[in-house]
């Protein structure tokens, strides 16, 4: 009887393991959102100021694709993230 209390027992530990992983997995992706709605603002901010002075297009346009590849760099590590919680 001793025994089948112990194994229950860690079956439902198991079991919350899993599910904290997968909550855990879950709340590190939230991160992708941010990325996302930093990607908008950098293009939209980006389309605003080429409106504004077309000149300078060229130079905004490196500084758009550094501020791009910043905020899906963060993004990629939220992501990374997500996988190393729920796979570990």
């Amino acid at each position: 009887m001793k025994n089948i209390v112990k194994i229950e027992q860690l079956e439902l530990a198991s079991a919350v393991v899993e599910l904290g992983k997968k909550v855990g997995a879950g709340l590190a992706a939230i991160g992708l959102t941010g990325a996302g709605a930093g990607v908008g603002i950098v293009f939209a901010a980006f389309i605003l100021a080429v409106g504004m002075n077309p000149n300078l297009r060229g130079e905004l346009f490196k500084l758009a694709m550094l501020g791009f590849a910043l905020s899906e760099a963060v993004g990629l590590l939220a992501l990374m993230m997500s996988f190393l919680i729920l796979y570990s």
